[in-house]
């Protein structure tokens, strides 16, 4: 049986809040780049001939100027370059990496390198009518001004190698990105390489046919190449294109000149980082871009872009009068679940009076060769599905026993359940006290890593039951336990200091299965499992009692289904998985 998962209110408004800048700028980006490869690829047809370029850039030309998609592309055209120039503005920092400066750099000049071919073939068409395809091109970058092609083949590269830089850091915190990356890279320099070889064939091409009078006639027309007249004032406008855009990139660095002294004549706060170090920076400085620009050291993982939570930190003493989070500060904290109007991003928040706080994540004091050789560690973004369980009256047993006992049977109880998640498949994660998080997907599909977390609770009730009858003369009271579970989007990396470093995943679904554990004592049950996890791993609706339970940090009830002995879910799993086999 199908079931179809209608989105709630409170996910579409998490949606419309997590729509940013950075989420403008890559679907922008994306339409850039796909043209971009259209046009690499149809440059790279001139390896076979003059005959297959006609029928590709027939094609390409074929799709780019239909209406819709014309109006798409130059419209993120326009958003794209004004993000570049807002971003030249907005930053007041760039020794992040040197790669971020550099895609800023490269982004900006490309309007300027591409502005004469733009108006050289689209404006001439549009105002002339001309009919500058391959032959005409080629005839002007290689006969009659051979410095065009220099020209050419600089924002082939600078266009390429832009777009690359934008890609990587969309995909690095993918799940796939890790055995992606090979192909990816292959891809990175196989297509550039074969449009420019493109390109040089298809010149060689025309150099020869130049020679024929014939071809001259046929390829050299007025109408293909226009007139002098029509060529001079093409070239005027040209002239002040470049001219009106050299005149954006000066008003910005105006302004960002202006801003800075504005800055200083407001005054300046003191940022003290609780550990006795204080910092004097002017106004309007994010915390995070105080830190960097005074050397000291701050956790990072996304650049200062908000796409994680790593920079957050906590306000020591009031924290009415700061500057109310943007959306997309909000967003992220409320992904993490963090309500707390004292926590807050260093990337974001701008402070207007002296500050006091410390640091939640202590930063990672690895080489950078290290992150670089495993990025995964560094912190990626991916789908999992996080188990919580917890032992049931661990307080009453330490108090009636040696402390030597008591972490025996402790420990006897943690094997039995790292033993069930291993031989599920998941992993297990921390072990805080008598209770341990388990994380599953790591290496699998969602529908699979769901099916392995019920499979693991199932399996934890019959071994706690083998544990129970092998330590019957020694307890009491039979163990008992519950278990939460709960599957979204989570960031899995490194978390800890120098040489004590975790790997462990970080997120709202993380904090969800944790709440979903503690809610097994009031709903008197085992397990207590989130509805999408139960969708996702394929089982019936009527196979598990419902019900909706608030969550603290959501503002919709969720629906969860409720488990009074997890060993009935091995033989719901068992006939999921026969069915999908």
């Amino acid at each position: 049986m199908t079931h179809m998962a209608t989105p709630s209110r409170e996910h579409l408004q998490e949606m419309v809040r997590g729509v940013g800048q950075r989420q403008v700028r890559l679907v922008s980006g994306s339409i850039l780049f796909a043209y971009l490869v259209s046009h690499f690829v149809n440059h790279a047809l001139g390896n076979i001939s003059m005959d297959a370029l006609a029928k590709g850039v027939y094609y390409h030309t074929a799709f780019w100027q239909f209406l819709p998609v014309t109006i798409v592309f130059y419209g993120a055209c326009l958003v794209h370059t004004g993000l570049g120039l807002w971003a030249l503005y907005q930053r007041r920092e760039f020794r992040w990496k040197t790669i971020e400066p550099l895609q800023l750099v490269l982004g900006l000049s490309i309007p300027m390198l591409i502005i004469a071919h733009i108006v050289g073939i689209r404006l001439g068409q549009a105002l002339y009518g001309h009919e500058k395809l391959y032959p005409q091109e080629f005839y002007l970058f290689f006969v009659a001004s051979p410095v065009r092609l220099w020209t050419m083949l600089a924002v082939l590269v600078i266009a390429w190698v832009h777009g690359c830089i934008g890609l990587y850091f969309w995909l690095r915190m993918k799940a796939f990105f890790k055995w992606a990356a090979p192909l990816l890279l292959a891809a990175a320099v196989l297509i550039p390489t074969l449009a420019m070889l493109g390109v040089y064939q298809g010149g060689r091409t025309v150099m020869d046919e130049y020679r024929d009078p014939d071809w001259r006639r046929d390829n050299m027309t007025a109408r293909q190449l226009g007139t002098n007249a029509q060529q001079e004032v093409l070239d005027r406008i040209t002239g002040a294109m470049t001219i009106g855009y050299l005149g954006l990139l000066g008003i910005v660095l105006l302004a960002r000149g202006a801003r800075t002294l504005l800055e200083r004549r407001g005054g300046m706060v003191s940022l003290s980082y609780g550990n006795g170090r204080t910092i004097r920076v002017p106004k309007g400085l994010s915390v995070l871009e105080a830190s960097l620009r005074n050397n000291v050291p701050h956790a990072s993982v996304c650049g200062g872009r908000a796409r994680c939570s790593t920079c957050r930190i906590r306000i020591i003493g009031d924290c009415s009068a700061l500057p109310a989070p943007s959306q997309r500060e909000a967003f992220v904290l409320h992904r993490v679940g963090s309500d707390d109007p004292s926590i807050r991003l260093a990337c974001q928040l701008r402070p207007n009076a002296d500050l006091s706080f410390f640091q939640l994540f202590l930063p990672h004091t690895a080489s950078a060769s290290a992150q670089a050789s495993n990025p995964t560690r560094i912190g990626q973004e991916r789908y999992l599905v996080s188990l919580f369980v917890d032992m049931r009256g661990s307080t009453q047993l330490a108090e009636k026993r040696l402390p030597f006992d008591t972490v025996f049977i402790v420990n006897r109880f943690l094997g039995a359940v790292s033993q069930a998640v291993l031989e599920s498949g998941g992993r297990p994660n921390q072990f805080v006290g008598d209770g341990m998080l388990a994380l599953f997907g790591l290496t699998t599909s969602r529908p699979e890593a769901c099916r392995q977390a019920l499979h693991a609770a199932a399996l934890i009730g019959t071994n706690i039951d083998e544990l129970n009858q092998f330590l019957s003369h020694d307890l009491r009271e039979p163990i008992r336990f519950g278990i939460g579970i709960h599957g979204g989007e989570v960031i899995v990396g490194d978390i800890g200091y120098r040489d004590h470093m975790v790997f462990t995943a970080l997120g709202d679904a993380v904090n969800v299965a944790a709440r979903l554990q503690d809610m097994t004592k009031s709903l008197a049950c085992e397990a207590v499992i989130s509805d999408e996890v139960r969708l996702t791993a394929g089982l019936a609706d009527d196979v598990l009692p419902t019900q909706e339970v608030a969550i603290r940090g959501r503002n919709e009830p969720m629906a969860v289904r409720t488990v009074a002995d997890t060993r009935v879910l091995l033989s719901l799993v068992s006939v999921e998985r026969a069915a999908a086999a």
